[in-house]
Parts: structure tokens; C-alpha cells; sequence
């Protein structure tokens, strides 16, 4: 029962943060995290030497899965 009550809560506060979001909004914002993931993921399995093939650096990851340039 106590860890139903703390997740209970912890799902509010969670939920808590969308308030105000459309459905709109709220799905082009998991769209906008996921992409971000991926790219992240992505771009991690590559090794130094292909990173530089393509004129990054494991610190630019972060960075480019964001979206800035």
C-alpha cells in the first residue's frame, strides 16, 4: 500500500508539470524528447574516429541531439 501511495504521488507531480499543455502540445513535446533520445542513442555507439568523420566530438552530442547547432 505505501508504494502505491508514493507513486500515486510522484505520478501527480509528474502531471502536475503538464498542466496547462494541450494534447497537442504534450505529444509534440514527447515527440521533441524521444527524437532527442534517439539521436543521443545513436550517436553513442559510434566510436571516436567516426565521430570525427562526420566533424563531431562526444562532447557535441549532447549539443546536436538538442538541436542547436
Amino acid at each position: 500500500m505505501s508504494f502505491y501511495a508514493q507513486s500515486r504521488i510522484h505520478t501527480e507531480q509528474v502531471l502536475a508539470g503538464f498542466q496547462g499543455l494541450s494534447l497537442g502540445a504534450l505529444i509534440a513535446t514527447l515527440k521533441t524528447w524521444n527524437d532527442a533520445r534517439i539521436t543521443r542513442q545513436q550517436l553513442s555507439v559510434l566510436s571516436d574516429r567516426e565521430l570525427s568523420d562526420v566533424g563531431l566530438t562526444r562532447a557535441d552530442i549532447e549539443r546536436v541531439a538538442k538541436g542547436q547547432r
